[in-house]
């Protein structure tokens, strides 16, 4: 037990510092090549700290969990949206760039709708996943084109090829700490779980999406403290796709090279809950973002509340325990319609009329 609980210190250490150099290195990146700060966001950064959940995906896959590997990519995205933002945001509120609005937004829900029709035949086939897989590079191609065609300042090219160099360093040093970091503390968390007598369902749906999510928490949280908001939104956003289009695309793909095997295998429960509670934690963040180009502090306490939620359905419903009634029938019936009709009156009140 002592052995773990250093294990999880180091992780933790690991964690904070890869945080501060990933974010340090990849804003001044940004302004070196004349690249957004956002764009920084939506690929170098959510895709190296998505890199936990393709690990964990892929190395699933080849274990033969196919199952698990599905599953950790959706609920690390639950865990992204509410989890994340709603931590971030109550930090310091978080301003949402327009480039969200208009288009990362509507792509990150797209995106959940084509594997929602994907996964409705029970698995995602090697062509569903090149397909995944191909979209995801045509995105990333799209969003550095796009970046560099936009007008750079004066000052972003002021960074010569040796500080390049360092920031360069800077972030893959940032990455193999949080990699490393995670990949630690999941494992203490897994033990610690086992020890006291949690079942391995919940260990799946909880401690290891969140843990695959904690470099996106490091990441986010310091780049808030850092007043970077645009590569703390970006980097959750881009995690988001990065998740959809990779790790299940790629796990995919891995899956059909597979002797004996019918492609990534969707679980039943994954396609009748969390699908759908992915999706949905996707389209509320549009009020929110409109409401003013904000993710204000009581709006990330609500999203935190709703993630805190969820944990607690999955825990009961593994469990059958006696109070799942109850409390699905007070979420349903009281707590999400308040909390629609809010953020319904917070974007009028606080759109231009």
């Amino acid at each position: 037990m002592l052995a773990q609980v250093a294990i999880f210190i180091i992780g933790l250490v690991a964690l904070v510092a890869g945080a501060e150099l990933l974010v340090r290195g990849a804003s001044r990146l940004a302004l070196s090549f004349g690249i957004s700060p956002l764009v920084i966001g939506l690929t170098i950064v959510a895709f190296g700290t998505s890199a936990p959940e393709m690990t964990v995906s892929v190395g699933a896959v080849l274990d033969g969990s196919t199952e698990l590997a599905f599953g950790n990519a959706i609920g690390s995205n639950v865990f992204n949206v509410l989890g994340i933002l709603g931590l971030a945001a109550i930090i310091t509120p978080l301003s949402v760039h327009i480039q969200l609005i208009r288009q990362e937004a509507p792509i990150l829900i797209g995106s959940a709708i084509l594997l929602l029709v994907l996964s409705l035949d029970g698995s995602i086939s090697g062509v569903d996943a090149l397909v995944l897989s191909g979209l995801l590079v045509g995105y990333t191609v799209f969003l550095i084109v796009q970046s560099r065609a936009e007008p750079s300042k004066p000052a972003e090219q002021e960074a010569g090829p040796s500080s390049r160099g360092v920031q360069i360093a800077f972030v893959v040093g940032g990455l193999i700490l949080l990699v490393g970091g995670a990949q630690a503390l999941v494992s203490a968390a897994v033990h610690f779980a086992r020890v006291f007598g949690v079942s391995e369902v919940i260990i799946g749906l909880t401690i290891v999406a969140v843990g695959t999510s904690l470099p996106e928490v490091a990441a986010s949280v310091m780049a808030a403290l850092k007043g970077e908001r645009d590569i703390a939104v970006g980097n959750v956003i881009g995690s988001c796709v990065f998740n959809i289009l990779g790790v299940v695309g790629f796990s995919g793909l891995a899956a059909a090279f597979m002797p004996g095997t019918a492609g990534l295998l969707v679980p039943a429960a994954v396609l009748n809950f969390d699908l759908w509670v992915m999706l949905a934690a996707f389209v509320a963040c549009l009020p929110v973002f409109l409401s003013g180009r904000e993710i204000a502090r009581w709006e990330g306490v609500v999203f935190l509340g709703y993630y805190i939620a969820y944990a607690a359905y999955l825990v009961m419903q593994s469990q059958a325990h006696d109070a799942l009634q109850a409390f699905s029938t007070t979420m349903l019936g009281f707590v999400i319609p308040l909390t629609i009709v809010t953020l319904v009156v917070s974007l009028f009140r606080r759109t231009p009329h």
